[in-house]
């Protein structure tokens, strides 16, 4: 049974700092495409970063600089590292996965699983 579960949500001030971490459990970490979605209250899921299996990462434009997704194979952990936080990226944040798949995609039809979340909110 995949299990994700996402950890290290919650309240900033803007330009502040926050790690997410995600244990996943159930498939072979190692193998699978990663990545980090978003949704704030009233828009569309986004996603924010993925990490292929060999470490490649993409990241939508608007955290580019700020954000760093990364992956512990040894303890199947998938992480986002969230710097010069800002209001506009108060969303639930979600850890997905795609087993077996070498490439990655920011489309939410790709990913066969997702955790439920772990909420982010930036004041100002």
């Amino acid at each position: 049974q995949v299990q994700l579960a996402e950890s290290g949500g919650g309240s900033v001030q803007a330009g502040g700092s926050l790690r997410l971490s995600c244990a996943a459990s159930g498939y072979t970490f190692s193998l699978a495409c990663m990545a980090w979605f978003r949704q704030a209250p009233g828009k569309e899921r986004e996603g924010v970063a993925t990490i292929r299996s060999d470490g490649t990462t993409r990241y939508t434009d608007s955290v580019k600089g700020r954000f760093t997704i990364s992956r512990d194979n040894v303890k199947n952990t998938l992480y986002l590292q969230m710097d010069s936080l800002k209001p506009e990226d108060t969303a639930m944040y979600s850890c997905v996965a795609a087993p077996l798949r070498w490439l990655c995609q920011f489309e939410t039809s790709y990913y066969n699983y997702w955790g439920q979340g772990t909420q982010v909110t930036v004041s100002s």
